[in-house]
C-alpha cells in the first residue's frame, strides 16, 4: 500500500500551508531556486527575490513557513484512507503539470491511473431540467463506455448525474471537490461517492477537514479544467460556475464542447452562448467530441466507426530511418499529423523528461499533452515512472 505522503510530498505540503503562498507563487519559487526544498531553506531576502513577491511578502512568508506544522494534517490524512501527492509524485495527473496553476498538492482518495490522461470533464447547473439531467447522465455513460475517464464535481445536479452515467456504464470516474475530503458535500451524494471508489476517486487541494466556502470553487474548476482533454457544458446559466471551468479549459489549450439548451431557459443561457460565440463546438452526440480530439478520438471511435487510415512507415513520418535503428525503424506505423510527428521525433530511444520534451516541441502545452497520449495509446512511445517518457521500438 503507498505511503500516505513521500518525503517530496512533505515539503510541498509544507508549502501548501504556507500563507501568502499559493499555486503561482509556488511556481515561481520552483523557477527561483530550482525544487522545493531549497526553497524552503532560503531566508527571507531570497525569497523576496522571487517574482511578484517583493521584501514585505517575503518576510511574511518567511513567518509562516517557519511555523508551519504538518503531522496534524497527514495524521487526518492517513484516518481517512487518503493519499497526499505532489507535483514530483509519479501518479500526480500529467495534465495539470502543464498549466503554471497547478496544485501544490493533492488530497486523493481512491486509485489515480496513467489512463486517467485521457479524461474528458462534464460540468453544468445544481438546477438543471429533466432534460439536462438526462443527457449528464447519458453523455457520462457514452464517454465513460467508449473509454474516458469521467471528471466532474460531484455537485448537485449535472455533475452527480454525470458520475452516475460512468459509474453505470462500468467506466472510470474522478471527483474533485471544493472542500476537504473529510466528510461529502452534499451529503446525499455520499453513497455515489461511494461507488466512484470502486474505478476511480476524489481528489481536493484543500486541507482534510476545510469546509464549503464559495471562493474554493474556482480552484476546483481549474482543477477539473487542467487534467482533462476538454470539458463538456450541460445547461448553464449566465453566471454559472461550469462557464468558468469551460474558460479555464480554453485558456489551457484544451477543448470545450457544449450541449444546446431550450432557448428560453434561463438556465441555459450560458452554455448556449458559448456556442452562439464559437468558445464552444455544438455537442449533441459522442461523435461530436471524438472529432475534436484527433487521434485520441479516432483510437476510442467504436471499432465498426474507425477511420481507415494509411499506413506509413517510420522514414514517411519522422524524416527518414536512422541507419542504427533496425528493422524497427522500418515498421509501419498509424498516420501521425504534424504536432504528433515533431513531439515524437523529440522523444528519443533513451529516457527522457516531459519537460524536456515541452520545452525542445514550443508548442501548446495542450497539444502536446494530447499528442503523447495518442502515440502512447498507438505504441510508438512508453511512460516510466519518474515523469520520464521513452520511444519504443528499438531493435
Amino acid at each position: 500500500m503507498p505511503p500516505t505522503i513521500t518525503e517530496s510530498g512533505r515539503i510541498h505540503l509544507k508549502w501548501a500551508l504556507t500563507d501568502g503562498v499559493g499555486p503561482l507563487t509556488f511556481s515561481r519559487m520552483l523557477i527561483q531556486f530550482g525544487d522545493a526544498e531549497r526553497g524552503w531553506e532560503a531566508s527571507a531576502s531570497m525569497l523576496a527575490d522571487i517574482k511578484r513577491v517583493g521584501p514585505k511578502s517575503a518576510e511574511q512568508i518567511a513567518r509562516s513557513r517557519d511555523a508551519v506544522v504538518i503531522d496534524y494534517e497527514i495524521e487526518a490524512a492517513a484516518e481517512h484512507g487518503v493519499r497526499i501527492i505532489c507535483r514530483a509524485d509519479e501518479d500526480y495527473p500529467p495534465g495539470l503539470h502543464q498549466i503554471a496553476d497547478a496544485p501544490i498538492v493533492l488530497y486523493v482518495k481512491g486509485e489515480l491511473l496513467p489512463t486517467d490522461a485521457v479524461a474528458v470533464a462534464v460540468v453544468g447547473t445544481r438546477r438543471c431540467s429533466i432534460y439536462g439531467g438526462e443527457q449528464a447522465r447519458r453523455f457520462g455513460e457514452l464517454l465513460a463506455g467508449a473509454g474516458f475517464t469521467v471528471v466532474s464535481g460531484l455537485a448537485r445536479g449535472i455533475d452527480a448525474l454525470a458520475h452516475h452515467g460512468a459509474v453505470e456504464a462500468g467506466g472510470r470516474s474522478i471527483a474533485v471537490m471544493g472542500k476537504g475530503l473529510a466528510e461529502i458535500y452534499p451529503p446525499e451524494n455520499q453513497a455515489l461517492a461511494e461507488k466512484l471508489l470502486e474505478a476511480g476517486a476524489w481528489i481536493s487541494e484543500l486541507p482534510m477537514n476545510s469546509e464549503i466556502r464559495r471562493e474554493n470553487f474556482p480552484g476546483r474548476n481549474r482543477i477539473i479544467a487542467g487534467m482533462t482533454l476538454g470539458t463538456l457544458v450541460i445547461e448553464a446559466p449566465q453566471r454559472s460556475g461550469a462557464l468558468i471551468t469551460g474558460r479555464l479549459a480554453s485558456e489551457y489549450n484544451r477543448e470545450v464542447f457544449a450541449v444546446p439548451g431550450r432557448a428560453q431557459d434561463p438556465g441555459c443561457f450560458g452554455s448556449n452562448d458559448l456556442i452562439r460565440c464559437s468558445y464552444a463546438k455544438l455537442t449533441t452526440c459522442l461523435e461530436d467530441i471524438l472529432d475534436e480530439l484527433g487521434d485520441v478520438g479516432d483510437q476510442l471511435r467504436p471499432r465498426e466507426e474507425q477511420r481507415v487510415d494509411k499506413q506509413l512507415t517510420l522514414e514517411d513520418t519522422a524524416g527518414g530511418a536512422s541507419p542504427d535503428d533496425g528493422d524497427s525503424a522500418r515498421r509501419p506505423i498509424p498516420k501521425l499529423t504534424e504536432v504528433q510527428r515533431q513531439v515524437l521525433e523529440s522523444i528519443p530511444f533513451e529516457p527522457v523528461l516531459q519537460d524536456a520534451v515541452l520545452q525542445a516541441c514550443q508548442l501548446p502545452p495542450g497539444e502536446i499533452l494530447a499528442a503523447f497520449t495518442t502515440l502512447e495509446l498507438k505504441g510508438l512511445i512508453k511512460r516510466l515512472p519518474g515523469q520520464l517518457l521513452v520511444r519504443a521500438g528499438k531493435a
